[in-house]
């Protein structure tokens, strides 16, 4: 099968988006298939990813204004181009808001059929950042989403999101976890003393430093005795969080076996941000063995099973995330059973599974155009 991948975002880029895509190129190539991802150019003086699987076509971009570790693609002829030349199959649409849009208009000119990969809370970032267009987002979502031949919605409650607003065509498909790269014995005591050298409890967030993830909240955390909170990640959020977390720790963007090791030296695991479509940190932080304290809202809700995995607190709630820590420092057994729970409910969900799950969708859609062309 030949697949054009079109996302927002690929490596050297560090988020959700650009890993996604580059574990789904992987993995096409893996079963014998031919991708080519098309992506926005990484910034001047980054390099693009030296270990990607496949042909990269890099449309020219800009930083996004206010937060320049985002590439917005530029009209080109290059993506129309490269849907010409690989002559795909499918085309696959990875969180398309800009170039994504461009690909499925591309797709639908050349006859392709199109799968959109919905990942990213545009109605919650809306909100954030502009303090109202949720609607507006809304109607963007559904005009993009409804114009692909299916859907695939990472979480059940980004799927029920999606189809309350009249998004045609959903269906779940997960995201994977590298249980090889992330898992417990990774655990480093000397890194645990450099970060906490009077052997406090360490309470780890890893992920972007932008106000939709709101690691504000982890305030009150910082306020309590024995415990030590590390920041894994950067952002345009860096410089007043160091103001607002007294004590904590912060170490910049971290990846490959540094940020597994960070992982699983952690004792405690918590994710902040209310607007997770999947949220990707926690399943890296429970194959890592690490207890996860994280939001009852989105993606989270199907990964912490609350009360054997972790705890799910209120979104936004700064005291119940200060709650919720506090009762896992004071109980180390507790933690231990979290943690080992939480490893296990990871340990099949490989990419290789879900990427599968993936080339059948593709199979899916490919079987309903042979079917409207038969008709």
């Amino acid at each position: 099968m030949r697949v054009v991948i079109v996302t927002e975002s690929f490596p050297p880029d560090v988020n959700g988006v650009a890993h996604c895509a580059l574990q789904t190129a992987r993995h096409l190539v893996d079963r014998g298939h031919a991708p080519v991802v098309v992506a926005p150019a990484p910034a001047p003086g980054h390099r693009p990813a030296a270990l990607a699987p496949c042909p990269v076509v890099h449309v020219p971009s800009l930083p996004l204004p206010g937060y320049p570790q985002v590439r917005v693609a530029l009209p080109s002829r290059r993506l129309a181009a490269a849907l010409l030349e690989h002559r795909p199959d499918v085309v696959h649409l990875a969180s398309p808001f800009v170039l994504g849009v461009r690909g499925m208009a591309a797709a639908a000119r050349l006859g392709v059929p199109a799968v959109a990969v919905y990942q990213t809370d545009l109605a919650g970032y809306a909100r954030t950042y502009m303090g109202a267009g949720e609607t507006a987002a809304w109607r963007r979502i559904r005009s993009v989403h409804s114009a692909a031949d299916l859907t695939l919605a990472p979480s059940t409650a980004a799927l029920r999101d999606l189809e309350a607003h009249g998004v045609p065509r959903v269906r779940l498909w997960p995201r994977g976890v590298d249980t090889e790269r992330f898992r417990p014995d990774h655990r480093d005591q000397a890194l645990r003393r450099e970060l906490a050298p009077d052997g406090e409890l360490i309470v780890g967030y890893v992920g972007r430093l932008a106000p939709e993830k709101q690691v504000e909240l982890l305030a009150g955390a910082c306020g309590l005795e024995g415990v030590r909170v590390v920041v894994v990640g950067d952002g345009p959020s860096r410089p007043g969080l160091e103001q607002a977390l007294p004590g904590a720790v912060f170490l910049g963007r971290r990846t490959g076996h540094d940020l597994a090791r960070i992982f699983a030296s952690l004792d405690v695991f918590v994710h902040t941000g209310p607007f997770e479509t999947f949220c990707q940190t926690v399943q890296e932080a429970m194959a890592s063995g690490v207890p996860v304290v994280a939001p009852a809202a989105g993606g989270p809700l199907d990964l912490v099973a609350h009360g054997r995995t972790g705890l799910l607190v209120p979104p936004r709630d700064a005291g119940a995330v200060r709650d919720a820590v506090r009762s896992l420092a004071a109980d180390a057994g507790l933690r231990t059973a979290f943690g080992a729970a939480a490893r296990a409910a990871v340990a099949a969900r490989t990419w290789a599974a879900v990427g599968d799950r993936l080339i059948g969708h593709y199979g899916d859609v490919l079987a309903a155009r042979r079917a409207v062309v038969a008709a």
